[in-house]
Formats: structure tokens, C-alpha cells, sequence
């Protein structure tokens, strides 16, 4: 019997790479036009390396990307970067399509709906407010909140310990076979591969189920509790 439903945010609820990527264009577009005398691809390069050296959700890129092209910190180009980057990440910062729909018709059903995430916990419920996602979920498990990150079963556990539901009873949706759909399998809960929010190409997995879609979790959830109920 399901009776919670635990989601990652990232490429599972909401295209992260895509607002990313559009976010980042547009800040370097906007920094070269406040007068960064380097070419695009040039700053890109850079900024692709800061990410890879500090993690992708580092919060001074922009800094560090002008230190090191420039040697200094100018604030009239900070400042064009961070605002374009900014404009773009709220206007590309969307959810998968039926996400929101999904959503309700499982809360509907009497489900407790969660969220694990990697993610530091300030942009993670930044990114959930701008969804208007931030009250459906009865508990929401970040990074800070357990100092670890998935697969380590702590961030499990204490997402479930907050909705009360034993591993057997609830199903972790996830786009990354190593992290998210290992990490639930360890502990006993049930998976399923976010195959449409894949930016692996992961071929086969170890999920109990594929999604193409958000959606197909209704049924499948209806069907898990119909045979097992």
C-alpha cells in the first residue's frame, strides 16, 4: 500500500537544466554588454569550469568569472549579469509539463507528498514558491536539513520520519539512477525512473517503474494499492 509519494526537485518537478542553461546565456550576454570586452564563448568556458569546480548551484559564479578574466570585481557588469541571469531563470524556470495536475489529483487521493533534494535549501524552496508548489508538499528534505546527500539514506529517512510512512509504503520518483532511485531502493521504498527528465541518457535502471510522464504515476500508484490494498 502507498501511502506517501517522495519526489526530487530537479529534472523531476521542474527542467533545471534547461532554466539553467538559459539563465546562464543570458547573463553573460548581458555582462558582455555592460562592457566585458571577451567573446561569449570565451566567459562561457569560464563559467562552465567555476561550476565544475564549485558545484552547479554556486552563487558567485558571476564574481568569480570576472576575477578571473579581469582581476577585479567591476559591479556595473556584476550587476548586468546577475539581473539578466536572473530574468531568465524566471521566465524558463517552469515544471514539466502535467506536473501540477499530478500533483493535486494525488494529494486527492489521501496521499503525503514529499520533496528530497540536494539541492541548498534556500533555492530549493525558491524554486518551489515560484511554481507555487510550496503548499502541497507535507515535507520538504534538503540538503542542510541532514548534511548529506542522496543516495545516503539519511535524507530518506528523515523526509519519511516527517510524513510518519514506513519505507514499504511509499514510492521516490527521481531522474538519477545512482542518487535518487538506489538511495530509496536501499532503505525499501519503492522507485520510479523520471525517464523524461533524463540528462544521463541512463539506459536501463533498477526503478520498479519508467515515467514518461508525471502523469503515469496516478495510475500506477491506483493500481500498486488496488493489488495491494
Amino acid at each position: 500500500m502507498i501511502d506517501a509519494v517522495i519526489f526530487d526537485l530537479d529534472n523531476t518537478l521542474v527542467d533545471f537544466m534547461l532554466m539553467k542553461r538559459n539563465a546562464v546565456e543570458a547573463g553573460i550576454r548581458a555582462m558582455i554588454d555592460a562592457g566585458l570586452s571577451r567573446s561569449y564563448e570565451e566567459v562561457d568556458a569560464v563559467v562552465s569550469r567555476v561550476y565544475k569546480e564549485q558545484g552547479i548551484e554556486y552563487q558567485r559564479v558571476f564574481n568569480q568569472v570576472l576575477t578571473d578574466l579581469t582581476g577585479e570585481d567591476d559591479h556595473k557588469i556584476l550587476a548586468a549579469g546577475i539581473i539578466g541571469y536572473r530574468r531568465a531563470r524566471e521566465a524558463t524556470l517552469v515544471p514539466y509539463p502535467h506536473v501540477h495536475r499530478t500533483l493535486f489529483t494525488l494529494a486527492r487521493m489521501g496521499l503525503k507528498l514529499g520533496v528530497v533534494s540536494d539541492a541548498p535549501k534556500l533555492e530549493a524552496w525558491l524554486r518551489l514558491c515560484s511554481l507555487n508548489l510550496h503548499h502541497i508538499f507535507d515535507a520538504v528534505v534538503t540538503f542542510e536539513d541532514t548534511g548529506e546527500r542522496k543516495p545516503s539514506p539519511t535524507p530518506f529517512q528523515r523526509v519519511l520520519g516527517l510524513l510518519g510512512v514506513h519505507p514499504a509504503h511509499a514510492i521516490m520518483i527521481g531522474d538519477w539512477e545512482e542518487r535518487d532511485i538506489l538511495g530509496a531502493r536501499n532503505i525499501g521504498m519503492h522507485t520510479a525512473f523520471a525517464r523524461y527528465g533524463d540528462t544521463f541518457n541512463t539506459g536501463e535502471t533498477t526503478a520498479d517503474f519508467d515515467l514518461h510522464s508525471i502523469s503515469d504515476l496516478v495510475d500506477i500508484i491506483r493500481n500498486l494499492n488496488r493489488t495491494q490494498g
